[in-house]
């Protein structure tokens, strides 16, 4: 079974997947923020998932940032709509930065890192990277 990692967002959000192995995160794609439960939905109708982590904006003092009202009102949702699936939070601190860091160390061209939609999905991955080391 896989994981799912979600980088919410207003606009859109970035979603990363682990392979049915849980070993590697790979980066699953973008989707606007108003379609994301249809897509999550869809998603886990066709592939076996075990979890889904949400990452959890935090400033540097550890308090939850302002996208938290909007997240944790999401979080909700997705537990009452996909009941079997369990649904946690996992810090996502630093997580634009590292994956800037990421697309300019790999040669990313510099129109590339300005696709937000990219920095997202590839945000997500981090979360998720992050989450599976945490649990090894």
């Amino acid at each position: 079974m896989r994981i799912l990692a979600i980088d919410y967002g207003k606009k859109r959000t970035g979603l990363a997947v682990t392979d049915p192995l849980q070993l590697i995160a790979n980066g699953l794609c973008t989707v606007a923020t108003a379609e994301l439960e249809r897509y999550l939905l869809d998603y886990v109708a066709r592939e076996p998932v075990e979890r889904i982590v949400v990452g959890q904006p935090r400033q540097m003092n550890g308090q939850d940032s302002e996208n938290m009202v909007r997240i944790q009102p999401f979080v909700n949702r997705l537990r009452r709509i996909l009941p079997q699936v369990p649904v946690e939070l996992f810090d996502e601190r630093f997580t634009s930065v590292l994956a800037h860091r990421a697309m300019l160390e790999s040669g990313i061209s510099r129109k590339a890192r300005q696709n937000k939609a990219l920095v997202d999905e590839i945000s997500a991955t981090i979360i998720l990277q992050g989450w599976m080391e945490a649990h090894r």
